[in-house]
Formats: C-alpha cells, sequence, structure tokens
C-alpha cells in the first residue's frame, strides 16, 4: 500500500520556475471577476487555494509584484522573472499563509476542475456554466461552501501564521 501524499507539480512555461504541491487544494476556484478577466487576458482566472507550506518550490526562484485588486488591499504575484509567467498570487484574506496557485501552470491542470463559480455576475455573456456547477453571483461564506477538512486545515494555516 503506498503512504506517500499525492502531489501535483507544474512550473512557468520557459521551466525555470517548478514547483510541486504535497496535498490537494483547499478548494478550486475559477473566478469571473472583471479584475480576473484583466489579469489573467482571458474570461475567467481558475486558482487553485492551498497553504503556502504545501507548495515546494523545485527550482528557480519567483519575483513578487504587488498589483491593485478590487478589494483595495492588492495582491501578490509571484512570477517567473524570465518568462514572467504567473504561478501564484496571494491575496488580503489569506495573507502570505494561503497561495492561489494559477491552475494553468500545473502539469496536469484536468486533474482540478473548479468546485465553485465565483462572480458570475460579471461573467463574460458567451461563457456557460455547466449545468449542476456551484456558482455566486459574487463572493460566498466560506463557512457554508467549504468542506470540513478544508475549514480546518484554513484555520491551522490562520494560527500558524506570524
Amino acid at each position: 500500500m503506498n503512504t506517500q501524499p499525492e502531489t501535483f507539480e507544474g512550473g512557468c512555461t520557459c521551466r525555470f520556475v517548478r514547483y510541486r504541491l504535497v496535498s490537494p487544494p483547499l478548494i478550486v476556484h475559477c473566478c469571473h471577476c472583471r479584475w480576473c478577466q484583466r489579469e489573467s487576458g482571458a474570461a475567467f482566472a481558475q486558482n487553485a487555494l492551498i497553504e503556502a507550506d504545501r507548495v515546494q518550490l523545485l527550482d528557480g526562484d519567483v519575483e513578487v509584484i504587488t498589483t491593485p485588486s478590487q478589494s483595495g488591499q492588492g495582491q501578490k504575484i509571484a512570477r517567473c522573472p524570465k518568462c514572467h509567467i504567473a504561478v501564484w498570487s496571494n491575496y488580503h484574506q489569506g495573507g502570505d499563509a494561503i497561495r492561489f496557485i494559477r491552475v494553468g501552470t500545473l502539469n496536469e491542470p484536468d486533474r482540478f476542475p473548479p468546485d465553485i463559480h465565483i462572480y458570475t455576475a460579471s461573467k463574460q455573456p458567451w461563457v456557460v456554466i455547466p449545468p449542476g456547477a456551484v456558482a455566486v453571483a459574487e463572493l460566498y461564506s466560506v463557512r457554508e461552501l467549504w468542506p470540513k477538512e478544508s475549514l480546518e486545515r484554513m484555520a491551522q494555516a490562520r494560527a500558524q501564521k506570524p
């Protein structure tokens, strides 16, 4: 029987930055807000939220820049210093304890379909959310929608935050 935890690897386009997630994420968001549309240059951004200590940098280093966000608190975006691909972000809600991994940078992004579609009030009209998918017009209550295990992990991550 394999007792090793499941891991997931990813990185930037030029392969200078390589990282590993040492557990599944807390939750996967598909965000349709206009800020994410602008940041991604696409119709939405898909992020896997995970504790920072569960992200291992395998190769390279990231350059962190701060950009404005809809909340007014800004976000820190970790980018490859060579090809400038964004590999993860940190938002004020999770501070440095929670990373929003850009799902498209994973080697197997299809392993992490969205658990929830957020800010659908501003989604592009031609984007069709699958029937039965969890979707909310704006943000949501974490306590109401997150699985119990994810809530416990989040509480532990926040408790460890300096």
